[in-house]
């Protein structure tokens, strides 16, 4: 099981009330929502490894060198001085719970995976090429559905309501919605945009459109012989949008196509019967008030 713990301690903070709060006043909502959400997601799915799938970099420079808006629009107007990268604009009460997220999950021995340079959907995506068994992502993130794959037993888990109603994401799934297969799905994702991303797509070809365009040619190269083809049947309006959105073309699956060979540090993803260092978690339960929510996990690990 992959988390992608970014996507989930966001839902977690937005849906766990900020009254929820330290001995000290400090808000942690959004620590002990993620605390309930894996005890939840271990207990109805008993994964045998786990690993928390990190941001070390939410925007890299590689991805934004060829697609400069992207994630432009989250770039935080103020970022702290002598940062050297952008600030991702993340509210003000979250910010300072991410790193007793970091500690806990340390102190229990959950596995946390990062990489400079790279976004949590890069691990997954190189964690999932690297495993010879079924795979399971949590994420609310849709650029994962690329993943999808029932031959190898790769399928997301969507976040529906909190994560006790998740939606299985797998290929059949994936075709019904959107006409294409977990392989398609970047082609159909960079051809659409997706404005929460910044990436602009092609003007005019929205998902439908874009799909039938796919099922009409194959895949993107397809697409793009046609507009070079006189033969053949694209509109004149496709064929100028296209033709003109060829250098957007030309990029975009780099950007959009998660990362499938990052190289990531040693780490253990076996899921921990008990914690690696209880007297840490001690220690964080009191200073962080994480109470019925930390149990609740210890407790599921155990069992």
């Amino acid at each position: 099981m992959l988390l992608d713990t970014a996507s989930l301690y966001f839902r977690a903070y937005f849906g766990v009330p900020d009254s929820v709060r330290a001995p000290d006043g400090t808000p942690v909502n959004a620590v002990r929502g993620l605390l309930d959400f894996i005890a939840r997601l271990v207990q109805d799915h008993r994964p045998d490894d786990l690993v928390a799938c990190m941001d070390f970099d939410w925007r890299p420079a590689w991805r934004v060198a060829l697609i400069p808006t992207y994630k432009a629009h989250r770039v935080a107007e103020e970022a702290p001085e002598g940062a050297g990268v952008d600030q991702e604009e993340v509210p003000d009460t979250l910010s300072p719970q991410v790193p007793v997220i970091d500690e806990v999950l340390d102190a229990i021995g959950i596995a946390r995976v990062g990489v400079a340079g790279y976004e949590a959907d890069d691990v997954i995506g190189t964690l999932t090429g690297r495993a010879s068994g079924p795979v399971d992502i949590v994420t609310g993130d849709r650029d994962l559905f690329q993943l999808v794959n029932d031959e190898r037993g790769v399928r997301v888990l969507y976040p529906v309501k909190g994560v006790g109603t998740l939606q299985l994401i797998d290929e059949s799934y994936v075709r019904e919605k959107y006409g294409v297969d977990g392989r398609g799905y970047v082609d159909l994702a960079l051809l659409r945009g997706d404005p929460s991303d910044g990436l602009p797509g092609v003007p005019g070809v929205g998902e439908k459109t874009a799909a039938k365009l796919l099922a009409a040619y194959g895949d993107l190269a397809g697409i793009m012989a046609a507009v070079d083809d006189p033969a053949a049947k694209l509109t004149p309006a496709q064929r100028k949008r296209l033709a003109e959105a060829r250098p957007y073309v030309e990029v975009a699956p780099k950007v959009v196509r998660v990362a499938s060979d990052v190289a990531l540090p040693a780490f253990d993803p076996v899921l921990p019967r008990s914690p690696r260092d209880p007297g840490a978690v001690e220690a964080l339960a009191e200073r962080w008030g994480l109470g019925g929510s930390l149990r609740r996990l210890l407790s599921t690990l155990e069992g």
